[in-house]
C-alpha cells in the first residue's frame, strides 16, 4: 500500500489517498492514537469513491472512532472501462430512458462487476489489517451485492449494513441466505430504480437471526442523514 497524499481535516481525522497495485482508495482515520475498528465502505453498484455521498458518511464515520476505506470498483472512477463495460452501460441509459425492462442490462455488468471486486476488498482488508493504526474488528456498509459476497467469502466481517438501492444479482440473492452476521438494512421506501417488493424478498432472505431494516419514505438519494448517526450506534455495538 502506497500513500499517495494525505491531509488533517478540521474534526481531526486524517484523510489519506492509496494506492495497491492498480486498485486507488482513499483511508479515513480518527484524531485518536488508539487503534481503531475498520469499516469498508462501498458505493452501490461501483460508483466512485470520491462521490459527494460517500464521502460525507465516511468522514462522520471516522468523526465517531472509526478507521474507514473505500476504493473505486474495476472500471469505475478513474479506473478503465472495457469496451464490453461501456458497451452495457449504453445499452442501460437507452433502455431507462425507452422505458424498458433492464435488468438483464444490470445482471450483464453487476454480476461480473462483483466477481472482480470481491477480491480487490479482500485484498485491500489484508494491506489495510498490518496498519498499526487500524486494530479490527471490520464492519462493511454500502453496495449490498458486494457487501452480500464479502460477508459469505470473508470471515473478518463482523457486521454489515446495507444499502437497499443498488442492482443485486441473483447470484447474490441466493447468497443472502448464507449471510449470518448482524444486518442493518436500509430501504428507501419510494426509490424509483429499485422495486420495493424485491427489497423486502431480499431482507427476508438473509440468514441472520439479528437483522434490522429501516425504510424511509423517499426517492433513491434520499436517505435521511440520521442513519448515518443510527448506522455509527449499530457499529458500536458489534465492533466497538
Amino acid at each position: 500500500m502506497h500513500f499517495t497524499s494525505e491531509q488533517r481535516l478540521d474534526d481531526g481525522v486524517l484523510e489519506r489517498e492509496f494506492t495497491l497495485g492498480e486498485i486507488p482508495g482513499t483511508l479515513w482515520t480518527p484524531g485518536s492514537a488508539t487503534p481503531a475498528p475498520l469499516i469498508l465502505m462501498a458505493h452501490n453498484n461501483g460508483l466512485p469513491k470520491g462521490e459527494s455521498r460517500l464521502v460525507a458518511r465516511a468522514r462522520q464515520s471516522a468523526a465517531y472512532g472509526y478507521a474507514v476505506a473505500t476504493i473505486d470498483a474495476p472500471g469505475c472512477g478513474d479506473r478503465p472501462r472495457s469496451a464490453a463495460d461501456e458497451q452495457a452501460r449504453a445499452d442501460l441509459r437507452r433502455a431507462m430512458q425507452a422505458g424498458e425492462p433492464v435488468d438483464e442490462i444490470f445482471e450483464s455488468f453487476i454480476g461480473p462487476l462483483v466477481e472482480k471486486a470481491v477480491p480487490e476488498w479482500r485484498t485491500t482488508l489484508d494491506a489495510l489489517l498490518s496498519l498499526p493504526e487500524i486494530g479490527g474488528p471490520v464492519g462493511y456498509s454500502g453496495w449490498t451485492a458486494v457487501g452480500i459476497r464479502l460477508a459469505v467469502v470473508e470471515p473478518r466481517i463482523a457486521a454489515a449494513g446495507f444499502f437497499a438501492g443498488g442492482y443485486v444479482p441473483r447470484a447474490q440473492r441466493e447468497e443472502a441466505r448464507q449471510v449470518t452476521i448482524p444486518l442493518l438494512f436500509l430501504l428507501q421506501w419510494d426509490d424509483e430504480g429499485n422495486p420495493r417488493q424485491r427489497a423486502l424478498d431480499l431482507f427476508d432472505a438473509f440468514g441472520t437471526k439479528e437483522k434490522t431494516m429501516h425504510a424511509n419514505l423517499g426517492g433513491h438519494t434520499g436517505t435521511p442523514w440520521f442513519e448515518v448517526e443510527d448506522g455509527g450506534r449499530f457499529f458500536g455495538r458489534h465492533l466497538k
